[in-house]
């Protein structure tokens, strides 16, 4: 299984010979990286306090049993925040005194027996657990940036719907957590709260857009998180930091609430908002309160039995502007194919799915509204201005990032609505939904890599951009996809898949996800201690 051919052929030879400098050009720079930055990073405290290690669904019944008060988990939630923010900077606004008030009323409600045990797990499952969520995500009274600088001192007046339904049943908001400009990167830097960095190396990023919420969780700093993803925001941050991610089927989770508003019905079908947490186990009743009135498409409570499920793998996207896949994910792909065969009789069957290698100018189509990039960015947007600020970038003199910049300068480029090029690729992404769709049925999932590399070295994605392509696919097609954290790498950096499943069939990703679990061990506590 070579991870080195581009096998979409004939690609011409200008676009070989631009891979193969584009590979050298990363190879010289991931070098440079390597020197500059060495491979230690800085120490961050071991867990002390074993509630953190605990699935968010452990926590919540022993919240309910009188065996841990809300109040003192949500207190040790705040102590291990404070403890890692600064090697990691990944939290960014708390509401720590709010969020007291609310553990303390969580808990007299428990004390005061007017509700059995019984009723409170029915009505509020999550009654008294600590959670977190990205700064894009709205949370009433918390600043709602996207790491913009123009919007800096804006203050949401109202919860987005998740947060709002998962409040209803008990959970408390305590903290937001940071994001890159416009939440439209997968690293997560921005001029307003800085750069955050990577629990097991911080040398390493986070990845993008729910950076923040991937490290914390990571890093055991809330019960659960929840993120949004448009290209790979949740399952990329997850991967890298060797945490459980879902990304939902298209149009069940509510986007009410999340910055950037997606300017399109079709953008909103690529954008999912959904749970990142350290437990397989704790994705499927997250996500059955988050998609509200919705949750009864997924059949969530459905029993899976995985010797009736079909598997299909690939281990590379074949795109030209692509890495090839790391030996060690190829390696951890191969073992989940040999586990399924040995434990469960399963044979995967490999696929070489062509038009995966035009991932990226099909998502790039197909994310193009009348709105520019750029204005989001600054107003009056214009390629005069944008010009000018990414000299006085280069200067330390913007109030905007080097890759935002770059990127509405680049969306003056490429197919623009209504075009020709434009319905071409609309008319590829229609054409990859019928591959995946008549391919999984009601009945299979489809393994892949979530990434073709473990976490760069920060600045690194600057010269492997098109890197997302893996995560990008799946929300062009809006389907469910499930990352699954598959251990450490040789250096000691979290590698992992993403399994993807047909539309509503979310509960097949879930369940693939919880075996997986058990069989590699799932999360690994942060090891530079």
């Amino acid at each position: 299984m070579s991870t080195t051919e581009i096998t979409d052929s004939p690609i011409g030879l200008k676009l070989k010979v631009l891979h193969y400098v584009r590979l050298f050009i990363a190879a010289v720079a991931h070098f440079v990286f390597t020197l500059y930055y060495g491979n230690e990073g800085e120490k961050i405290p071991p867990i002390t306090d074993d509630i953190l290690k605990q699935p968010a669904i452990e926590v919540a019944r022993r919240i309910r049993n009188k065996e841990v008060t809300s109040l003192e988990v949500l207190e040790t939630c705040i102590r291990r925040i404070k403890d890692i923010n600064s090697p990691l900077n990944c939290v960014v606004e708390d509401r720590f005194e709010l969020a007291l008030k609310e553990a303390r009323e969580a808990d007299e409600l428990i004390r005061s027996g007017s509700k059995s045990m019984e009723q409170l797990e029915k009505e509020q499952p999550f009654l008294g657990v600590p959670f977190t969520t990205k700064d894009c995500i709205a949370v009433k009274g918390l600043h709602q940036t996207a790491g913009i600088v123009l919007r800096k001192d804006f203050i949401a007046s109202e919860d987005a719907d998740t947060i709002r339904l998962l409040r209803e049943k008990g959970a408390i908001i305590i903290a937001i957590t940071n994001v890159p400009e416009v939440c439209m990167w997968w690293e997560t830097h921005n001029h307003i709260y800085g750069r955050t960095k990577n629990p097991y190396n911080t040398t390493r990023i986070v990845g993008g857009s729910s950076g923040g919420e991937g490290c914390l969780q990571a890093a055991a700093g809330s019960v659960f998180g929840i993120g949004s993803d448009i290209g790979g925001s949740i399952r990329m941050p997850c991967f890298f930091n060797g945490i459980f991610g879902h990304k939902p089927s298209r149009n069940i989770v509510s986007n009410i609430g999340q910055y950037p508003i997606p300017e399109s019905d079709l953008l909103n079908s690529f954008l999912g908002v959904g749970p990142m947490t350290r437990h397989a186990v704790d994705l499927k009743p997250i996500l059955k309160i988050i998609s509200g009135a919705n949750a009864i498409k997924l059949n969530l409570d459905t029993p899976v039995d995985l010797k009736t499920i079909k598997f299909f793998y690939q281990i590379n996207n074949n795109a030209p502007l692509s890495d090839p896949v790391d030996a060690d994910i190829v390696l951890a792909l191969s073992k989940v194919v040999e586990f399924l065969k040995r434990q469960h009789q399963i044979n995967a069957e490999e696929k070489n799915i062509r038009i995966l290698s035009k991932t990226i100018p099909i998502w790039l189509a197909n994310m193009k509204t009348p709105k520019r990039f750029g204005e989001f960015l600054m107003e009056n947007e214009t390629k005069g201005r944008l010009l000018i600020e990414i000299v006085k970038n280069v200067l330390g003199l913007s109030a905007n990032t080097f890759i935002a910049l770059v990127t509405a300068l680049v969306d003056y480029s490429g197919a623009s609505v209504g075009s020709d090029k434009y319905y071409h690729f609309l008319k590829k992404r229609d054409e990859m939904e019928r591959i995946f769709s008549e391919m999984l049925g009601e009945d299979g999932v489809f393994l892949f890599p979530t990434h073709p590399t473990p976490a760069p070295y920060h600045n690194e994605p600057v010269f492997k951009p098109f890197n997302f392509g893996y995560t990008a696919a799946i929300n062009s097609l809006g389907m469910p996809a499930t990352t699954v954290p598959l251990g450490l790498s040789r250096e000691g950096l979290p590698i992992g898949i993403q399994v993807i499943a047909n539309y509503n069939q979310d509960r097949l990703c879930l369940a693939v996800a919880e075996e997986l679990e058990k069989a590699f061990g799932g999360w690994v506590e942060p090891h530079n201690l």
